[in-house]
């Protein structure tokens, strides 16, 4: 029942874009990662993955719900709103390689939405479109495979959760939920492949090509093939990847600290912790490098050697700089 793919030059382009964009996330990024960052990119996600499906609150609307302030809406998508925050709020508890993970996962998604079939894989026949999903007395081998095809398969962790991600909407194993499910598992799995992955809102960027989202599957289940979907979501991620870049506080020069702590002083005299209070994030040799580099070209004035230094910026340092 498995869709084959193949892997194309586009693919292995993207992978290869996808390489070289990780490499300029350095291995700092996590701690540096802003909590507002955060935040925004989690509500991001969380509204968008059930957009998707047809949830109409905003982004506004999330942003209270996760803040526990009060909101005006249709009951349930405001329990489908509390459910994701649940679910994404597990990340690190939930096992991608797991299907009992996978099963416990969807009961917190649908959680007082699907009163008998949360957490539980469909005992009826479904369709989505023109796509008939298997029969459902084949969804637990068809599962038990896939599950087994991510621990065993030697592919690589990024090509492994786009082929997760339309296997398991092929399979459409639950009543409800499947969208949401095969969005939130993929993420999962690219975490695994660099924890970045869990401040970088995907889910965001296949709501914003979500039309051809929708056309690449159907493309995709009368070709039998899951090659174009594949490609389709390594582009989505090479997306996130590089919004995340844009996002990243960009690091502040020698001479802006400078201009920084000139302006903070206003010609008063100053020690290098007093430097450094204003820089919470810079080390002791880069402090003690900036304050060398000001004296070297003119601007600092030194009072007193070694650690019990002063410093003065000379007068105009601001305008010159």
């Amino acid at each position: 029942m498995k869709a084959p793919h193949s892997i194309t030059p586009k693919i292995l382009t993207l992978i290869q874009d996808i390489s070289v964009i990780m490499g300029k996330v350095n291995a700092s990024s996590l701690q540096k990662v802003q909590p507002e960052l955060r935040k925004k990119n989690k509500i991001r996600t969380i509204h968008s993955t059930l957009a998707i499906e047809g949830n109409t609150l905003s982004e506004e609307q999330v942003s209270k719900i996760i803040d526990n302030k009060f909101v005006v809406g249709p009951k349930n998508e405001i329990i489908e709103v509390l459910n994701a925050i649940e679910v994404y709020n597990q990340f690190s508890i939930l096992n991608p390689y797991s299907e009992s993970s996978f099963k416990k996962a969807h009961k917190l998604m649908t959680a007082k939405l699907l009163t008998n079939d949360s957490g539980k894989y469909r005992n009826q026949g479904v369709g989505v479109g023109r796509h008939i999903a298997p029969p459902h007395n084949m969804v637990p081998e068809l599962m038990g495979n896939l599950f087994k095809d991510l621990r065993e398969s030697d592919l690589p962790l990024l090509l492994k959760s786009c082929i997760f991600h339309y296997e398991h909407l092929f399979i459409h194993p639950f009543i409800d939920g499947n969208g949401r499910m095969g969005r939130l598992w993929q993420t999962l799995l690219l975490t695994q492949y660099d924890q970045i992955f869990e401040f970088i809102p995907i889910e965001n960027f296949i709501k914003k090509s979500q039309d051809e989202y929708y056309k690449t599957l159907r493309r995709c289940d009368l070709k039998g093939d899951s090659t174009e979907f594949i490609e389709f979501m390594l582009y989505i991620i090479r997306k996130g990847l590089e919004e995340f870049i844009d996002q990243k506080p960009k690091p502040i020069s020698v001479n802006d600290r400078l201009l920084i702590a000139a302006r903070k002083f206003d010609g008063n005299l100053f020690s290098r912790k007093d430097y450094l209070k204003l820089f919470i994030d810079l080390s002791e040799p880069s402090g003690t490098r900036d304050l060398r580099i000001g004296v070297e070209e003119g601007l600092l004035e030194r009072v007193g050697m070694d650690r019990n230094s002063k410093y003065k910026f000379k007068e105009n340092v601001t305008s010159k700089r």
